[in-house]
């Protein structure tokens, strides 16, 4: 459990999908600067959480505090006006835009015209390949390039809490080491971040600690050392 004065706790928390019980009664807490990682197997429960968290899906029981109250109930795009943003599975970048267009997007909510040019150089140097096709339509990136695009614009919101959900999923093992590398860096930066993950390795050596999710529960916590040589039935994270 986090000794930092949490930005985020999940208490209780019960989600059904399609008549299913997908998550069963979690437990979480993020505390502010961390890097904490929900790990599991495919089909755990873990997008469904971060789906409640965000206010993409109600939720049955329980509660979700932010920043010491509770959000439960608050769409999408108010907890986006508060500081919440996600980087969904699937990444959900806007195809027939520009990779600069998009990045603005995230931007929507600000009008310091200076700090966003700013932020935009600043994710094109986290992100050269994104420099080079500036001004091509972000549909016709690579997986890659889009999850690269996808991250570049949730942070440019400048997020107090940002949720990743899956980020390596289907990407070649160069570009998961680079997505990887800017989480490390927002994270040193001091962003509070929870990291959603079925490689539990590489998810293990950039949080301060982890859980674990098995069929809806939080089955383990603890730190990297803790939770070490973990695996999961379907063989997807080592």
């Amino acid at each position: 459990m986090s000794t930092t004065q949490a930005m985020l706790k999940i208490k209780g928390l019960q989600v059904n999908y399609g008549g299913i019980q997908a998550v069963k009664g979690v437990d979480l807490e993020v505390g502010q600067g961390e890097l904490v990682t929900l790990i599991g197997a495919n089909g755990a429960g873990k997008t469904t959480t971060m789906k409640a968290i965000t206010g993409l899906k109600a939720y049955a029981a329980g509660d979700i505090e932010y920043m010491g109250q509770s959000i439960k109930g608050l769409p999408a795009h108010e907890l986006l006006k508060r500081g919440l943003a996600m980087v969904p599975e699937g990444r959900g970048i806007f195809a027939r835009m520009s990779i600069v267009e998009n990045m603005q997007m995230g931007a929507y909510l600000r009008n310091d015209v200076d700090g966003i040019k700013s932020d935009v150089e600043r994710m094109f140097g986290f992100f050269p390949r994104l420099k080079e096709r500036a001004s091509q339509y972000a549909g016709t990136l690579s997986g890659g390039e889009q999850q690269m695009l996808a991250m570049a614009r949730a942070i440019i919101s400048r997020p107090k809490l940002l949720l990743l959900d899956e980020p390596s999923m289907g990407l070649s093992p160069i570009m998961v080491e680079k997505i990887f590398e800017v989480v490390r860096s927002i994270s040193a930066e001091g962003m509070t971040v929870l990291l959603v993950e079925q490689n539990a390795r590489l998810a293990l050596q950039a949080a301060n600690r982890g859980y674990v999710m098995d069929s809806g529960l939080i089955t383990m916590s603890g730190g990297r050392q803790c939770l070490s040589g973990i695996t999961f039935r379907t063989g997807v994270a080592r």
